[in-house]
């Protein structure tokens, strides 16, 4: 008889982005803390929940700083290493930049995991900095309970460049460039329950790279940008509403989603941080009368390396998106757009 496939998913409580703490927690946290400033070359600190941090140097080049890491969301720790690689190396692109190397961040429960399963996921982080055209540099590693593995990931952009969360600007248009559903896709993986074909297509969007970051950095009609990851598109639409002091207002039915994610989200496959999302961000949040459960889930839905939302001058969004979808994220849509009105809240109808 044959021997059980190790399942690394068994070894943790959560998988992906998902794992954030409860919004609502981590802004009580954040509040708590003192001000990162005054520095005077702190061009992006923790004041608007950017996706990275950011230092100008003299000859004005900026520096970006990121980390971010979780516990596995597949079992194919190949897989595993790979996404959790995309999704840290997506905060430079969403801030405009270009990665320049990585640094490894690795907890995993000795005795418990085999040496080579390690390997595999190191080998996957690496195999996806290489697409990058990055290396992981060093890192560091520690004996925990639950398998972590992510990335510390360091890179740059001209002053002119940089692309904050905070700059969205009334009438811009709202792009999304993936697919949302990935957090719907994977409590269907842990129950097999994913049809044919969806753990390609989940594998797929989560593996490939938010490099169109860097190209829409240099087109002034791009105003704003962030990844969308573990608040779900309402959770982050959100940010770029409380940063810019503007309203947000995103059509449902516009939202681009995997082949399967309304099915499953109809069949009741939710994570628990899509509650979570809801009960944090809705008290800031307009949705239409008449919502099903499964709708308001794909919105809350926490993303692994999900898309960046992009906001730029509606004049230039078409095309826009036929750059951005040219560029390999053949999904990608107008969602919605900025408004005067309902500042530093969102609507979704």
């Amino acid at each position: 008889m044959s021997a059980e496939p190790f399942r690394l998913t068994s070894l943790a409580h959560g998988g992906g982005c998902g794992c954030k703490l409860d919004p609502a927690i981590l802004r009580r946290l954040l509040a708590a803390q003192p001000a990162a400033g005054p520095f005077e070359r702190l061009l992006v600190g923790n004041e608007t929940a950017d996706d990275a941090a950011v230092w100008a140097l003299d000859d004005g080049t900026c520096v970006i700083a990121t980390t971010d890491f979780f516990m596995p969301m597949v079992d194919d720790p190949h897989d595993f290493g790979r996404i959790a690689a995309a999704n840290a190396i997506s905060d430079v692109y969403a801030m405009g930049g270009r990665p320049i190397l990585a640094l490894a961040i690795l907890g995993m429960p000795v005795g418990k995991i085999p040496p080579e399963i390690i390997g595999a996921i190191l080998a996957g982080g690496a195999a996806t900095c290489a697409e990058a055209g990055i290396p992981v540099a060093g890192g560091h590693s520690i004996d925990a309970p639950e398998p972590i593995y992510g990335l510390a990931v360091i890179g740059t952009c001209r002053r002119e460049s940089l692309r904050r969360n905070s700059d969205a600007r009334p009438g811009d248009a709202l792009i999304l460039t993936k697919p949302l559903g990935v957090g719907i896709y994977s409590a269907a993986i842990k129950r097999g329950a994913l049809p044919e074909g969806g753990y390609a297509e989940f594998v797929g969007t989560t593996t490939r790279l938010n490099r169109i970051g860097a190209e829409l950095a240099g087109d002034p009609a791009v105003h704003a940008m962030t990844d969308v990851t573990g608040f779900g598109i309402l959770g982050h639409g959100l940010e770029l509403a409380r940063g810019g002091g503007v309203g947000i207002a995103v059509a449902l039915e516009r939202l681009p989603l995997l082949r399967h994610a309304a099915e499953l989200a109809r069949a009741g496959f939710v994570t628990g941080a899509s509650r979570r999302n809801e009960a944090a961000f809705g008290a800031e949040a307009d949705l239409a009368d008449g919502l099903a459960d499964w709708q308001r889930h794909l919105v809350t839905d926490p993303q692994t390396s999900g898309g960046l939302l992009v906001a730029c001058a509606e004049e230039a969004a078409a095309a826009i998106l036929a750059r951005v979808q040219a560029a390999g994220h053949p999904e990608a849509a107008l969602v919605g757009h900025v408004t005067a009105e309902g500042a530093g809240r969102i609507r979704i109808a």
